[in-house]
């Protein structure tokens, strides 16, 4: 692959190797562009085909998506749902279930999603991210419905072209 004249290496790392030295260049103060892995995002962010843009967190607000160690050496890139002193819930879009860490556990927070394959950024202090947060979190308790839906119309399809 080129990029700007120079030839760009792609290396695929598991999380658990990956994610320590991205939280170290987070808090030296870089950004860092992450391809998304995972499906605790869905409808609108997707493994392999979407990126992150993080960065340090200044603090922690509901409704912000944030990288946080839920457990020893284990990430997640997720919403706040929910904070109360020191506590943080967070969960995924996709997901029913939350899980929990501690405001000094959250590591970065994300700027900006690079979606579909655009060059162009969606931010999460925009319009349309804000206007997406609003409503689905609004239809959490419907949410299992909407996203086996979404499966059977556009995963499953997608997964069953791939196939053939």
């Amino acid at each position: 692959m080129q990029y700007h004249g120079c030839k760009v290496k792609e290396v695929e790392l598991p999380n658990r190797d990956l994610i320590p030295t991205v939280v170290s260049l987070l808090d030296e103060g870089h950004t860092v562009t992450l391809p998304l892995r995972g499906f605790s995002m869905r409808p609108f962010l997707e493994d392999g085909r979407d990126k992150v843009l993080l960065s340090k967190p200044l603090g922690v607000s509901v409704g912000d998506v944030v990288l946080a160690e839920v457990f020893p050496d284990t990430f997640v890139l997720h919403r706040v749902v929910k904070i109360e002193g020191d506590h943080v819930t967070l969960r995924g879009d996709g997901n029913l279930s939350a899980e929990h860490c501690l405001k000094e556990d959250v590591c970065g927070f994300a700027v900006g999603f690079y979606r579909k394959g655009r060059a162009e950024i969606d931010k999460t202090n925009g319009l349309k991210w804000c206007a997406y947060s609003f409503v689905w979190c609004l239809l959490l308790p419907f949410r299992r419905y909407l996203l086996a839906i979404y499966r059977r119309l556009f995963v499953d399809r997608n997964n069953k072209n791939n196939n053939i």
